[in-house]
């Protein structure tokens, strides 16, 4: 009687899920069942519809910074419908399209908290591979539901699209803030963006919403067409190019770096204009060479950002929703996100990878 009742109670306070797994440093994602926590009162509940594909997703599944616990089920980019709600739940209800990006939890009472920065909050909870309140491992959104508290999750616009919003949950933020919050956001102020892939190209669309000059910066030539063409960027520099970098010296105002791969600052650092900032948002696997002269003598601000608050997550997204701003995308399959995965690590993406997870992921 007793272990019937211990049974049940575990299995009250908890509801069976599924998705896709690393088991291991290969990264090969293989169907994995699971539990998500019961739906408590401050929570809701979502279908998860579509999830992207983030180069996060690829660095955590291979264990490439040495933090994996297996298994590992990755997705930060989350989109989906809310099929129940807490009883203190305020802002959300059944029905509403809605969206969950890197962060689940946090401590809601520290300084950054306080400030809506709970991207900073020491006791900050990443949506996958970090420790839930409920002492377990969170699982992300390779998977059919997920059980959010309603803080951490974002209301999307009427009529906004899912499958291209759902990349806006981490690579929107992740560059919209830094524009934000070092006021690369002005009118007639001009930015670089460095590299053209998942964050660069929705930085071009941030970018020309705010009424920036925007010039992309890739080590591809042949993307400038396409910067320029299809996403509206107006200039286009090749950083290996000495020339074209020294006819653009010292005339950005800012930049969005959006690398995640081992690459020359110098270069990127002359670009700007005196007290220039450079934010890096890409997070290369091994560490960069910093040139310290070019920035003391000019006064120039090299700096870190790392995705957003909440509120101004929503922010994110209601901006996205009046300008029409959505990432372009290649809808996938939950079949083929093994070979997605060897894409991206090849840059082979035009610009994002978002699975099909609700017509697609089928319990295994």
């Amino acid at each position: 009687m007793a272990e019937n009742g211990m049974k049940a109670l575990a299995e009250k306070n908890h509801r069976k899920a599924f998705g896709l797994a690393a088991k291991d440093t290969s990264g090969i994602l293989s169907p994995f069942i699971f539990s998500r926590r019961a739906n408590g009162d401050n929570d809701v509940t979502i279908k998860i519809l579509y999830c992207g594909i983030c180069h996060t997703d690829l660095h955590t599944a291979k264990n490439d910074w040495k933090e994996t616990v297996y298994p590992l089920v990755p997705g930060h980019e989350i989109a989906g419908i809310v099929i129940e709600a807490g009883c203190n739940v305020l802002k959300l209800k059944i029905g509403d399209t809605v969206g969950v990006g890197c962060l689940v939890g946090a401590c809601r009472s520290c300084e950054k908290c306080v400030q809506h920065k709970e991207n900073y909050c020491p006791k900050l909870v990443f949506a996958y591979n970090s420790i839930d309140i409920d002492g377990k491992i969170t699982y992300g959104g390779y998977s059919n539901i997920i059980v959010v508290d309603e803080h951490f999750v974002v209301k999307f616009p009427k009529n906004f699209p899912m499958d291209r919003g759902a990349p806006l949950l981490c690579a929107g933020i992740t560059v919209y803030s830094p524009m934000k919050n070092f006021e690369l956001n002005q009118p007639g102020k001009h930015i670089g963006v460095v590299g053209l892939g998942g964050l660069g190209h929705v930085a071009v669309k941030f970018g020309k919403a705010f009424g920036m000059k925007v010039t992309v910066i890739s080590t591809s030539p042949w993307k400038k067409e396409e910067a320029i063409k299809l996403l509206g960027a107006d200039a286009f520099l090749v950083s290996s190019d000495a020339e074209q970098i020294k006819a653009a010296k010292g005339t950005m105002d800012g930049i969005i770096n959006t690398v995640s791969a081992k690459h020359s600052l110098l270069p990127l650092i002359l670009l700007l204009k005196s007290e220039g900032k450079m934010i890096l948002v890409g997070a290369p696997e091994h560490p960069l060479d910093l040139p310290a002269l070019p920035l003391l003598l000019e006064g120039k601000i090299l700096a870190g950002s790392c995705i957003g608050g909440m509120k101004e997550t929503q922010e994110m997204i209601d901006f996205a929703g009046d300008h029409n701003i959505a990432a372009d995308i290649e809808l996938i399959s939950t079949d083929y996100v093994n070979q997605a995965m060897e894409r991206l690590a090849k840059g082979d993406v035009r610009y994002r990878f978002v699975i099909d997870v609700g017509n697609t992921l089928a319990e295994a």
